[in-house]
């Protein structure tokens, strides 16, 4: 019997932070970095981080819905983020770096702009939500030195967090 699978797609910023709330849950297959939303074909990590090709850093989730729907995912997406940042997140800054949700299908599109509604209604930020939710178009997968980097590097991992003020933000946003 062949399992139902499904891709999310989410751009938070730095896609090194944005795998390791998502990976090794249940019903959660892989979780992969790359690139998406831009108009360079085979876009690579330079071309990306220096804000040639258009593309956002983001993570393509591969998951079984009947263990862990796209709404857990959505849940999940939001406090990892500032959602009122345009400019990037933290200490990344620049579009590659903004935050979006990229829609594989109409349900997701629908789940993803009724939880974009809730954070805005929540009162948790004064500024607006400015997160796009976008069709998914083409991904890329990153390089292989980033993916899983969290445990590949995790030293590194750890002080590119400590120094980002993510942690403080959702912290003070998210943990409340």
């Amino acid at each position: 019997m062949t399992r139902e699978v499904e891709f999310a797609t989410f751009a938070g910023g730095c896609f090194w932070c944005m795998v390791k709330p998502f990976d090794e849950l249940p019903g959660i297959i892989d979780v992969v970095s790359g690139y998406s939303g831009g108009h360079v074909e085979n876009p690579s990590y330079k071309d990306v981080k220096e804000g040639k090709s258009g593309h956002y850093e983001v993570v393509r989730i591969t998951f079984d819905p009947s263990v862990f729907p796209y709404q857990d995912l959505l849940d999940l997406y939001w406090p990892q983020i500032d959602p009122t940042d345009d400019g990037g997140q933290f200490h990344d800054r620049g579009e590659q770096y903004r935050t979006a949700i990229f829609y594989h299908t109409e349900e997701q599109k629908e789940a993803a702009e009724r939880s974009r509604e809730q954070v805005a209604d929540s009162g948790r930020f004064r500024k607006p939500i400015v997160t796009k939710i976008l069709p998914a178009s083409t991904f890329y997968p990153a390089e292989e030195y980033h993916q899983k980097f969290y445990k590949k590097n995790p030293d590194e991992y750890k002080a590119d967090r400590k120094v980002s003020g993510r942690d403080e933000f959702i912290a003070d946003h998210w943990q409340q």
